[in-house]
């Protein structure tokens, strides 16, 4: 007998291996927990048996998902969307039913199948995977993009309807003849207590809030959240109703105060925990040997629904009016099946619904479409492009929209721009900086909305993906001056550079990142510096506080640049000016300074080591021959005639170092 102790340790174990695994992969954690569970479950290695504590933690998982789904439900977020949600998403969920329902009478003739038991399982096929399509879509930066909104959508209706179908299932059990009356019964049950939970629930759970954090203790907030999330599950599955109902109107009442977003940060460790203990049990309940025995009919169960679910988003994509690509790429993104369809399925089977075999046949089914997903979107574009003709011209004429707009340099005459890659607040400010200076940009961003308002406001932004090689082609990076990726997205910086390297090995890249744990990845990658937002919000914070407590600006203009000097190569040493003297630039700070190599010269077939420059307090910034500039030479690099070499150090010990290399 396995005690509580061993098996949570085991269930540890076999999570972190397995999501290390597909971590390594670059596969979603998911597939991970729902593979251990195939592997440690009775039906192959049977390290775990099926047990009550592990269900109660997978229907924890349930409620914490559903939870975290309601405090994304505002009625703000639902209006901009609602012809997507209400109409692509409605129409995919209700065909999709209808199209099981209607298989379920042919299947009928070879298989016990009733249209109750056809509903049922209808509605489990009609989910598709939320965790692993909207991680995925997020990664790829296809969040905003015009497949992106579709499958959001939809996805958004469909954790909807779950709550619908929650209460439908349970009430397909009852006898034919008293069905109406138990869904009559079930609808007016779960009416009653979303009216009571709702109206009651906006009077009192902000009110209640404000008592709790008044006492400021982060423990206390926590208990509170946890009472309320699992209190009102318990409350709507003892109205018959499910556990999950009850933390969605959770998430939703909460979702309508100011403590949302606390509460999602706080919520969100619990949830994935939670989840990940979810798709192990489910991974458990494969039995191997069943698919083993029907692996025909395992195989067409898990074609027909993907083709299927396929097939029809992508007709209801077209008729929404979405173009032949866009509507390929949504309906490869969500033709899988989903966690709410495991919910669905296991409740179904619970109820004796559908025979014990059968459920396991189309588990199989589900879980080898969930496997699946991640490559169906990865190669999405390739699949799109393959089979829409006209996907090739909406491209094209994409990257020439670009390429126009990047053109503007060569008729205005300019040597360079800088090509902008993401157009958030952090894109925009720099481009108004660069305008500022009179130099021009090209900006590229995924945002539709964002892109038709600012570029009809006249910046110089375009729709275009900065990862694809075609878009930085098109945007002018042979011709650029340099290179600024604004967001931080390290997946996609790297995407980006490797790009850069092949295209313009050459061009300055500015990588923007959170804090400095990518640091060493993004400069091997080829990022020309790397600036991290935490280093610079706390030379902000540091700088602001001196001057409060009194310390001459002066000063605190030194000890930022000379934490800046530390940090960024670009930014230890100035070439110094005439007009310098009026900006309050301190006389003793470090500068860059060039000196020409004559011919005469001493130091002439000397290497940078033997001249002892260092010594003086000066380094080698760069040596500058025929055009090329070397960074950062080795102490063993020979001097030539007419090397331009850039000095750093303080004005004293350059003019030193200066005549040191003259001298003749």
């Amino acid at each position: 007998m396995v005690s509580t102790l061993e098996l949570t340790l085991l269930l540890l174990l076999v999570a972190v291996i397995g999501v290390v695994v597909f971590r390594s992969l670059h596969l979603p954690p998911m597939l991970g927990y729902l593979t251990v569970g195939i592997v440690i479950g009775p039906h192959a290695l049977n390290w775990v048996h099926e047990s009550d504590s592990t269900q109660h933690l997978a229907e924890f998982g349930v409620v914490f998902l559903m939870f975290s789904i309601g405090l994304e439900f505002s009625l703000p977020k639902l209006r901009s969307m609602r012809d997507l949600v209400f109409g692509l998403g409605l129409s995919q969920v209700f065909l999709t039913i209808a199209s099981t329902v209607m298989a379920g009478f042919v299947v009928n003739y070879f298989y016990p199948l009733n249209w109750q038991a056809s509903v049922a399982l209808g509605g489990a096929l009609a989910m598709s995977s939320t965790a692993i399509v909207s991680k995925m879509l997020a990664e790829r930066l296809e969040l905003e993009s015009q497949h992106g909104r579709r499958i959001m959508g939809i996805l958004l209706f469909q954790d909807l309807a779950v709550v619908p179908l929650l209460i439908l299932v349970p009430a397909l059990h009852e006898k034919p003849e008293s069905l109406f009356m138990a869904l009559l019964l079930a609808g007016v049950k779960a009416t009653g207590v979303l009216i009571v939970l709702l109206y009651v629930g906006q009077k009192v759970m902000r009110r209640w809030f404000h008592i709790v954090t008044a006492r400021r203790s982060q423990e206390l907030f926590m208990l509170n959240l946890l009472l309320i999330t699992l209190g009102l599950a318990w409350l709507t599955d003892m109205a018959g109703l499910s556990l999950a109902l009850g933390a969605f109107v959770a998430g939703m009442l909460i979702a309508e105060t100011e403590y949302r977003h606390q509460v999602e940060e706080d919520i969100k460790p619990f949830r994935d925990v939670l989840l990940g203990l979810f798709f192990i049990t489910i991974g458990m309940l494969l039995n191997l040997r069943v698919v083993a025995a029907h692996a025909v009919l395992v195989l067409l169960l898990l074609l027909g629904p993907v083709l299927l679910k396929f097939g029809m988003i992508a007709l209801l994509a077209r008729l929404f009016g979405a173009g032949p690509g866009i509507a390929i790429r949504t309906g490869l993104g969500l033709a899988q099946a989903g966690e709410f369809g495991f919910v669905l399925l296991n409740q179904a089977g619970g109820l004796q619904l559908i025979e014990p075999e059968f459920v396991q046949i189309v588990l199989a089914s589900m879980l080898l479409s969930m496997l699946l997903a991640p490559f169906l979107i990865m190669y999405s574009e390739r699949i799109a492009l393959r089979f829409s003709s006209q996907e090739w011209l909406m491209q094209s004429l994409n990257l020439t929209q670009i390429a126009s707009r990047s053109n503007i340099n060569q008729t205005t005459g300019e040597t360079g721009h800088v090509v902008i890659c993401g157009f958030g607040r952090c894109g925009q400010n720099l481009a108004r900086v660069l305008e500022q200076e009179a130099i021009p940009y090209m900006a590229l961003d995924l945002d539709p909305d964002r892109v038709h308002e600012a570029a009809a406001a006249g910046d110089s932004v375009v729709y275009g993906d900065a990862a694809r090689k075609e878009s930085l082609v098109a945007a002018g990076i042979h011709r650029a001056a340099a290179l600024v990726i604004t967001y931080a997205n390290v997946q996609s910086a790297l995407k980006i550079l490797h790009h850069v390297q092949q295209l313009a090995p050459t061009l300055p890249v500015i990588v923007r990142t959170l804090d400095d744990s990518d640091l060493a990845r993004l400069q091997a990658a080829g990022a020309t510096e790397v600036v991290p937002e935490i280093v610079e919000g706390s030379l902000m914070l540091a700088s602001h506080a001196l001057v409060l407590l009194g310390v001459p600006m002066r000063r605190v203009v030194r000890r930022v640049q000379e934490a800046r000097d530390a940090r960024y190569s670009l930014l230890r040493g100035y070439f110094h000016g005439a007009d310098d003297s009026g900006e309050g630039i301190d006389s003793e700070h470090v500068r860059l300074h060039s000196v020409m190599l004559t011919p005469g010269s001493a130091c002439i077939g000397k290497t940078l080591g033997t001249l002892g420059l260092e010594l003086m307090g000066v380094e080698v910034n760069a040596i500058r021959r025929r055009d090329i500039r070397a960074v950062d030479p080795q102490p063993e690099t020979v001097l030539q005639q007419n090397d331009i070499v850039v000095l750093r150090g303080v004005p004293e010990a350059l003019a030193l170092a200066e005549e040191r290399l003259l001298e003749k």
